[in-house]
C-alpha cells in the first residue's frame, strides 16, 4: 500500500494537471469565440458572391449557343476516374477525437471510391502524419497518365491554420482549378468538421468540383454528433461562457436572398463566359476558406470539451486519492493505538 507521503505527492501532481487543463479550456473557449466571429464576418461576402452567380445563371446562357459546350470548364462533368480529396484536420492534439473522426470520415470516403485513382492533399499536421504513414507520397498525375490505380498523398499544408488567411484558400483553389481545367482530375471533394454551434456540428465530405448547384452544398457523406457528444459539449460550454446557439443571421440572410430577384433582365457588359471565368474561381476559393474557418472553430470547441472532461476527471481522481490517503492515515492511527494499548496491557 502506498504511503501517505506518496499519495500526497500524487494529489499535488493531479492538482497541478487540473490547473493546466482548466487554463487550456478557457484559452480554447476564447479562441472559439474569435473563430466564430471570423467565420461570421466572412459570411456576407460568400452570400453575395453566391447570389451574384445565381443571378447570372438565371439570366445568362451556361452553354455556348453556337457549339453547345459549357462556357466554363468548372461546370463540365466527367466520369470519375481521378479524384482529389482535401482533408482538413488540426495541427495540434489534445482535442479529443476531433482529428481521428475526420480521418475516419476520409477513410470511409476513400473506401467508397475503390477502383478510382485517389489523390490526397492534407491540410493540418495531424492529418499529414496519419496519411503519410498509410499512403505513399507521389507527384500529382498528369492528364492522360497510364499509371495504375492507387491512393497517393500529393501535397501537404502544415502550420497554416493558426492564422488562416483567404490568400491561402485562394492558392489552394487556384491549384485545384488548374488541375481540373487540364483534366488531370475529374472531381474534387473536401472533408472537414462543419461547425454551426458547440452542439450543432457534423463531419461532412463536400463536393467542390464540378460545380453543379450554386449555393447548395453537394454533400457526399455526413455524420452528426451523437447525444453523448452533445451532452459533453453542453457541459463544457456552460462553464466557459460560450454561446450554445448559432448567431442569429436571419435578417442578413433575407437581405442577401433578395438580391437580384426582381423579374427583370440585365444587360451585361462582359460576355457570360468572361463573367464565369472571373466569378467561379472565387466561388471555389470561398468554399475552401469557409471549410477551413469552420474546421478551426470545431477544433477549438473539441479541445474545450476535452479539457473540460480532463478537468472533471482530475477532480474525481483528487477525491479518490484524498479518500485513500484518509484511509491509510486512519489505519496508521489505529495501528499506533493498538500498539500503545497492547504495550500498556503487557505491563
Amino acid at each position: 500500500m502506498a504511503s501517505i507521503l506518496d499519495i500526497r505527492r500524487r494529489i499535488r501532481s493531479v492538482i497541478n494537471t487540473r490547473q493546466i487543463t482548466r487554463a487550456m479550456k478557457m484559452v480554447s473557449a476564447a479562441r472559439l469565440r474569435r473563430a466564430q466571429e471570423r467565420a461570421l464576418a466572412a459570411r456576407p461576402y460568400a452570400q453575395m458572391l453566391t447570389n451574384v452567380l445565381k443571378s447570372l445563371v438565371s439570366r445568362a446562357d451556361v452553354y455556348d449557343p453556337a457549339t453547345g459546350e459549357v462556357l466554363h470548364p468548372l461546370l463540365v462533368r466527367r466520369a470519375e476516374q481521378n479524384v482529389l480529396l482535401l482533408v482538413v484536420t488540426g495541427d495540434k492534439g489534445l482535442a479529443g477525437a476531433f482529428n481521428a473522426n475526420i480521418l475516419k470520415a476520409a477513410s470511409r470516403f476513400i473506401d467508397s471510391k475503390s477502383g478510382n485513382n485517389i489523390e490526397i492533399e492534407a491540410i493540418g499536421r495531424k492529418g499529414r502524419d496519419f496519411l503519410k504513414r498509410r499512403y505513399k507520397a507521389a507527384e500529382p498525375r498528369k492528364a492522360g497518365s497510364t499509371e495504375g490505380v492507387g491512393i497517393t498523398l500529393v501535397a501537404e499544408l502544415v502550420g497554416v491554420l493558426n492564422k488562416i488567411e483567404y490568400s491561402l484558400a485562394s492558392e489552394v483553389a487556384e491549384r485545384v482549378i488548374e488541375r481540373y481545367t487540364h483534366a488531370e482530375i475529374d472531381s474534387v471533394y473536401i472533408v472537414y468538421n462543419e461547425f454551426k454551434s458547440v452542439i450543432a456540428q457534423r463531419l461532412v465530405v463536400e463536393q467542390l468540383l464540378p460545380v453543379e448547384h450554386i449555393g447548395t452544398p453537394e454533400i457526399a457523406q455526413s455524420k452528426e454528433m451523437d447525444l453523448e457528444e452533445k451532452q459533453r459539449a453542453l457541459e463544457a460550454a456552460k462553464g466557459a461562457g460560450v454561446a450554445l446557439r448559432p448567431a442569429d443571421t436571419r435578417e442578413a440572410d433575407a437581405r442577401a436572398a433578395a438580391f437580384a430577384t426582381a423579374p427583370v433582365d440585365y444587360i451585361y457588359e462582359q460576355s457570360p463566359k468572361q463573367l464565369f471565368q472571373a466569378l467561379l474561381p472565387k466561388y471555389v476559393g470561398i468554399q475552401i476558406f469557409h471549410a477551413m474557418l469552420e474546421s478551426i472553430a470545431a477544433e477549438h470547441a473539441a479541445r474545450m470539451t476535452a479539457m473540460e472532461s480532463a478537468t472533471s476527471n482530475a477532480s474525481d481522481m483528487i477525491d479518490s486519492l484524498t479518500l485513500a490517503m484518509n484511509r491509510v492515515r486512519q489505519a496508521k492511527i489505529t495501528k499506533e493505538i493498538i500498539e500503545i494499548v497492547s504495550g500498556a496491557a503487557a505491563q
